[in-house]
């Protein structure tokens, strides 16, 4: 599997600067290590876990597990019986063990420039154990799910943390979700509370967070499943704000944010603006203050001791079915491999400063912001704005900053800031970078080699990160001072990770190949389960190859041995960085009073990767009007949020279905693409509706 020699073409090699301090300094030390965890997982992870607190030892096998539905009921365990907290582990292990507790956690870096606050290891948890407290006061006990809606700021680390300390269950939901689908998410995981601030900046836009809380409670009562408490943070402003009816203390919070004029450059003149303050509706029997509730708690909370294979939270992830699947990840095993994946793929070292610029709403804020660095007691850049915001050099003047020296963005942030050419980048140092990162999607080999060469400026090796929600952390990945790079490959497997490639028939294909990407076993970080639905678990993920975890995507493997993602092959796309379900926008699209029928496909974007190609066929007597289409767009961003906004409608008279009435997707990806090499259609019902939509193109 992994080759033995290593080409010497074109593939990019770390500075031997790096591989003096790194703790995998070569391949054949990667090699050593890789075989050692897949023929021997129990040795090489047992010696992560000494690392860790346990209150109590595992029994059995390390790693227990059954991948093949024809012999039973699919499972993974890992370390079941031993008992530990992970917020323990990555707070008072810290402060108490590791006397880190003076060290800085989180460097926190708002929308607006000179919007900043740090906190200590030893200050975090004092904020977690009194959030912990709070969530006891209301009644949340181990098992619990808790939903959190909020911002990138601290208190959402804080919120995560304090349901671990106590053993509930975090079921954290993006902020730029609609009310929708965080009505969704809480019903599918029975939350009795939710987490919510009063809004949020997104550049220069005002996010009222809290009306769109209320308004999907207002969804939860009409399902029957009313939340009986949520919590609310002031964040927008030091000052009070105008609580209706509310008895929220006037007293500041412990971290104060001042709402900041923004200076705005139009036609060369200096306009200033005021940021207004959120108007902010209250329920006095649902709705608390975090910081009233905050000033009456104890600093002191014990940690609930939960078994390895306890849950720690749900995460949802777009199913191709269209509902929504809660993911859900467990204590002992993810704590292990998010801690070993953030040691060894950043190399951290303990003068780092790393910023992953992903939203903790999605796995690689879980990940790689909170569990992860915080297990290794790193320090962490925690940013709330945008790339481009107030210019598109803003990323990089943080860089400068806080001298960062590992950061971790993804492909679509890349593409986006290249359009603007090398001089944004240029007018800051960047000297302090060692490592650059990317996560979401496949990163195409143009944008890699801008980052390698502006950002970078030939110095820095690129970690191109391959993984799942469902993976819990990189399952393909370089090594920094390990691995020869080649621009746009994931390279090899991490630790514990057995990849293989199969054909449509399940079988394993050897050297050069393409296919679909699976793995034989599993890893401490894997899913367990499916919240609520362990039958969608084992149909998604291990029906189709039996003995196999099946990750839905396509790889081809080089003459080399090295590996490349392809990108989906079930119903999904990935916009972004974020997966979305086809039947999802599908379904969102045929709400409309006025469409019949609708199908949705991707297409290539130059920022986004790819972008929603949809196909709408309308109810007899209505028209196809610009006000339709932008109804289109408003009904799929309000069901599921501005991520699935759709790029292209295009009105389509008939779609291109088999005799059995089945939609030919591939052939829609081909007419949005102006592709003409069709294929096989012999099974088309209907050739003649080909034409028709090859000449009623969306204008590209």
């Amino acid at each position: 599997m992994i080759p033995n020699c290593l080409p010497q073409g074109e593939v990019y090699h770390a500075s031997e600067e790096l591989g003096k301090e790194a703790h995998v300094p070569s391949f054949q030390k990667y090699k050593e290590l890789y075989l050692k965890s897949v023929d021997n997982p129990e040795e090489f992870w047992g010696d992560i876990a000494k690392e860790f607190y346990w209150k109590s030892k595992h029994r059995g096998q390390f790693l227990d597990y059954n991948f093949d539905v024809t012999k039973g009921k699919i499972y993974i365990k890992c370390m079941e019986g031993a008992t530990t907290n992970i917020c323990y582990n990555v707070l008072d292990r810290n402060v108490k063990e590791r006397k880190h507790g003076d060290k800085i956690a989180f460097l926190w870096e708002g929308n607006e420039p000179g919007d900043e606050m740090k906190i200590t290891y030893r200050e975090l948890l004092l904020q977690v154990c009194k959030f912990a407290n709070v969530l006891r006061s209301q009644g949340v006990k181990k098992g619990d799910c808790v939903s959190i809606y909020m911002p990138m700021i601290v208190e959402l680390v804080v919120a995560m943390l304090a349901c671990a300390r106590i053993g509930a269950v975090h079921s954290i939901v993006f902020a730029g979700f609609s009310a929708e689908s965080l009505c969704e998410r809480i019903t599918d995981s029975n939350c009795a509370l939710l987490i919510t601030a009063d809004g949020f900046y997104r550049g220069d836009k005002l996010i009222n967070l809290k009306l769109i809380a209320d308004e999907a409670l207002l969804k939860c009562k009409e399902k029957n499943l009313p939340v009986k408490k949520c919590i609310v943070i002031k964040h927008l402003c030091k000052e009070e704000v105008s609580w209706d009816r509310s008895s929220c203390s006037s007293q500041s919070p412990p971290t104060k944010r001042v709402c900041h004029s923004v200076q705005q450059e139009k036609l060369g003149e200096k306009v200033k603006k005021v940021c207004p303050k959120p108007q902010v509706p209250w329920n006095p029997d649902v709705d608390l203050c975090w910081h009233k509730l905050m000033q009456d708690a104890s600093e002191e909370c014990d940690p609930e001791w939960c078994d390895s294979e306890d849950p720690l939270f749900v995460l949802y992830t777009s199913g191709s079915t269209g509902k929504p699947k809660g993911v859900l990840h467990t204590v002992g095993g993810y704590l292990l491999y998010t801690a070993a994946t953030f040691k060894y793929v950043f190399d951290y070292q303990p003068d780092d400063v790393y910023w992953c610029t992903a939203d903790i709403g999605w796995i690689t804020g879980h990940s790689y912001i909170t569990y992860g660095p915080l297990a290794n007691g790193a320090t962490s850049v925690l940013f709330e704005g945008l790339p481009t915001y107030p210019d598109v050099s803003r990323l990089w003047e943080i860089v400068d900053k806080y001298k960062v020296t590992k950061f971790y963005t993804a492909p679509t942030a890349i593409r986006l800031l290249m359009k603007f050419g090398s001089e944004p980048v240029q007018k800051y140092r960047r000297k302090s970078l060692k490592i650059l990162g990317t996560v979401g999607e496949p990163i195409n080999p143009e944008a890699w080699l801008w980052y390698y060469n502006i950002v970078g400026e030939k110095r820095c090796p690129i970690v191109d990160t391959f993984w799942q929600t469902e993976t819990g952390g990189h399952v393909m990945t370089p090594l920094p001072a390990a691995t020869p790079m080649k621009p746009g490959s994931a390279t090899f497997p991490f630790f514990g990770v057995v990849p293989a490639i199969l054909n449509e028939s399940g079988e394993e294909l050897e050297g050069e190949a393409e296919g679909y990407l699976v793995f034989k076993q599993p890893w401490p970080g894997v899913m367990r389960t499916v919240y609520g639905n362990h039958q969608r678990f084992e149909t998604t993920y291990f029906k189709k190859f039996p003995g196999y975890y099946v990750t839905g995507d396509g790889c081809k493997r080089d003459k080399d041995g090295y590996y490349w993602i392809t990108g989906r092959i079930d119903d999904m796309l990935n916009v972004s960085g974020h997966l979305l379900s086809t039947a999802e926008v599908e379904s969102a699209l045929v709400e409309h009073s006025a469409v019949a029928e609708a199908a949705v496909v991707s297409h290539p974007h130059d920022v986004k990767g790819e972008c929603l190609y949809c196909f709408v066929t309308l109810k007899d007597g209505q028209e196809y009007t610009e006000a339709l289409e932008a109804g289109l767009r408003k009904q799929v961003r309000e069901k599921i949020g501005p991520i699935a906004t759709p790029d292209y409608i295009q009105n389509a008279p008939g779609l291109p279905k088999t005799r059995s009435g089945k939609i030919m997707r591939r052939v829609l990806r081909k007419i949005a693409r102006n592709d003409k090499d069709l294929g096989d259609i012999s099974t088309l019902a209907d050739p003649t509706v080909i034409e028709q939509l090859f000449n009623s193109r969306c204008v590209l």
